[in-house]
């Protein structure tokens, strides 16, 4: 592959990237007391370590005080973090990969009760939507200081020995201060856009002074906000060719739209069902009218699309983030010419959605990432072959076979269905979200490179299982509906996979009660509203869908948002009955004692997912463990040991819903952190 576009250096000033291929700045919410210590150096030395070109950290440093982050992000007001990046980076140049940093002040994009509880500053009052401070209109002041505090972070970074730094100007203070949106200020730092830019170009040259020459220095923008009376793509190029004539930037990272509410930032980072790289051609149009590096990352998930970006000439270092947290070995797999082994990123945005509700970035289908310091990416060998039989091809079941089959184990899977896949076949039945096969894919093809025997069409009982004579078993089953209402009326009432499925019709008017609030629900929403029925979404939450979080939410709400289709949060469906021929539901509340009432000739009911686990309670007493799991050594990473029997001829383990209903990555890394070590 060495005539790979991707693989090819790059040289930016005096930094020569050794190929084509990022990850953009971002926080995946690993810090610990704001500093990058051993599990954020891990994160980023492991792609390093695989060859990644430039890995940059930190999406939105934080240069002030008040700035506190809104997820944990890494704290570059405090001198105590040049030690922890110079770790981190020393570590990443081992390897050849440069590193840079993206330093950030948000502005409005925070909230007054976090951090010191200082308020928030912007160019004029108004409050964003997504975060809901209204801000302090800032003061002169306040921008000799901000100055001031954004040159303090840059010469920290270069005391790091960091390769460059990129500072964030979309949706956060600078491009606070470029919208007409969100300026109100008078001149000097308002009106014009020339006095809009003002701020920008004063920290630019008051890092310069700090940082000398040859440091690099970039930023990430909008070149077109999307928004009415907000940056043009006039704009944009405009404020790029200034950006390149004032020879204070080194390179541009370029994106569209807006991020001050969740739908903007969901169509600046698509999720799963939205188009691929809906930004590429617009920072191409950048990179050919400026004629200046460009970069450029925002749904870049496979490799094709990314050798196209760099071959076409439309960016010079393409940005492939979400992709490496999937796979964090894509460069050592294309050099090797593995590029079919890569492990694809579905777009699911498990990882980004976590951090916006103040948990750590985690992929769905690759649990360990952000876990490189206690789960491998790289599975190793076991000391001794055991034959291993796995009951399920669902995701864990199958990700439990790749991993035995990687440490040596002969590993057998027996599977009701005709097919594999699980809750996950279901789940793509919508073409939206037909990208989560991508798991179940993955896993088929590694099985069948390791040898792993699949039985498919096999309902397995204790005595199929005994007969194959395991050292170890693994149930990885599933769950079912749970169809019984509490109430009276369960007969009369359809559940959720019905409709997924396809085997239940629609009714003309629904009623759907979703007291589970997963994807399960909405799913089956769309496909009733899309047939023009009416239909009621209920919950005795007081939010709806409260397992879906905000980013995966924006998809559904813009098929959903249509006049047949109504949302009503804090009811309970109590029962339901015959009555004229139609369905009586009646309604009532956790609040209070209520007796509503709807009219309906379908009721959908989404109660969760209970174990199908019966084989699994059949085997117990034949195995040597019982079942039992040491949870100490299953956190430790050591081998389980667990004996209940000593008579019994093999270990007994079960995952995923097969144990309690959670969802996709919980399966994969039950599968992964036990049999890593089996």
């Amino acid at each position: 592959m060495a005539t790979d576009p991707l693989l090819q250096p790059f040289q930016l000033k005096n930094l020569t990237i050794k190929n084509r291929l990022m990850m953009t700045s971002h926080e995946p919410a690993y810090p610990e007391d704001g500093m990058p210590k051993e599990l954020y150096r891990a994160y980023h030395v492991e792609r390093a370590r695989a060859g990644l070109g430039l890995t940059m950290t930190a999406g939105s440093a934080a240069v002030s005080r008040d700035s506190p982050p809104v997820f944990n992000n890494i704290l570059a007001y405090k001198d105590e973090v040049v030690p922890w990046m110079r770790e981190l980076t020393d570590a990443c140049h081992e390897h050849g990969t440069a590193v840079m940093i993206q330093l950030t002040h948000l502005g409005r994009r925070t909230r007054w009760d976090k951090g010191d509880w200082l308020p928030a500053v912007s160019p004029s009052h108004h409050r964003e939507a997504s975060h809901r401070a209204y801000p302090k209109q800032v003061e002169d002041w306040d921008i000799e200081r901000l100055i001031r505090d954004y040159a303090d972070a840059a010469e920290r970074m270069h005391a790091a020995g960091l390769d460059g730094i990129e500072l964030q100007a979309y949706g956060h203070l600078m491009d606070q201060f470029w919208s007409p949106l969100t300026n109100t200020l008078e001149g000097p730092y308002g009106g014009s856009l020339d006095n809009r830019l003002r701020f920008t170009f004063e920290v630019l040259e008051a890092i310069r002074k700090r940082v000398g020459p040859a440091f690099i220095v970039g930023l990430r923008y909008t070149g077109n906000e999307m928004l009415e009376g907000g940056l043009t793509p006039q704009d944009g190029m405009t404020i790029s060719q200034r950006l390149k004539d004032s020879g204070l930037v080194d390179f541009l990272n370029v994106v569209r739209g807006h991020i001050d509410t969740d739908p903007g930032l969901t169509d600046v980072i698509p999720v799963q069902g939205m188009r691929s790289a809906p930004h590429l051609d617009f920072a191409g149009e950048i990179r050919r009218q400026v004629d200046f590096p460009t970069f450029h990352g925002a749904k870049i998930q496979d490799v094709a699309t990314a050798r196209h970006a760099i071959s076409s000439g439309l960016v010079d270092m393409i940005g492939m983030t979400r992709a490496h947290m999937a796979d964090p070995h894509i460069v050592q797999k294309l050099t090797e010419d593995r590029e079919a082994e890569i492990r694809p990123c579905v777009g699911a945005n498990y990882c980004l959605d976590r951090i916006y509700q103040g948990g750590a970035a985690y992929c769905i289908h690759n649990p360990a990432t952000g876990r490189e310091t206690t789960m491998p990416h790289t599975i190793p060998p076991a000391d001794q072959r055991r034959r291993v039989v796995i009951i399920g091809a669902g995701p864990a079941g199958l990700e439990a076979a790749r991993v035995a089959a990687e440490r040596g184990h002969e590993v057998l899977v027996l599977e009701a269905s005709s097919e594999a896949g699980g809750q996950i076949r279901l789940t793509a039945q919508s073409p939206r979200r037909r990208d989560m096969m991508g798991i179940i894919d993955w896993r088929l093809s590694r099985c069948e490179a390791l040898g792993v025997a699949i039985r498919y069409n096999v309902f397995a009982e204790a005595e199929e299982v005994l007969a194959e004579n395991p050292d170890v078993v693994i149930v990885a089953t599933g769950g079912y509906p749970i169809e019984n209402m509490p109430t009276q009326g369960h007969q009369l009432v359809v559940n959720t996979w019905d409709i997924l499925s396809g085997h239940v019709a629609p009714g003309n008017k629904v009623l759907l009660f979703d007291d589970a609030g997963d994807h399960a629900a909405l799913q089956a929403a769309e496909i009733i509203a899309h047939t023009g029925a009416e239909v009621e979404i209920m919950t005795p939450d007081r939010t709806f869908s409260s397992e879906i979080m905000a980013m995966t939410l924006v998809p559904y709400m813009r098929e959903l948002q249509r006049p047949n289709v109504t949302f009503t949060p804090t009811y309970r469906l109590k029962s339901v009955e015959r009555a004229d021929g139609e369905l009586l539901a009646r309604i009532t509340s956790d609040y209070m004692d209520l007796d509503h009432e709807r009219r309906v000739d379908q009721v959908v009911v989404n109660y969760g997912i209970t174990p199908m686990a019966d084989v699994y309670f059949e085997l117990k007493e034949h195995a040597s463990n019982g079942g039992e799991v040491d949870y100490d050594d299953l956190i430790a990473g050591n081998p389980q040991s667990v004996v209940r029997h000593a008579e019994g001829g093999f270990q007994l383990f079960r995952l995923g819903d097969a144990v309690e209903s959670r969802n996709t990555h919980a399966a994969i890394y039950d599968a992964l952190r036990l049999v890593k070590d089996i």
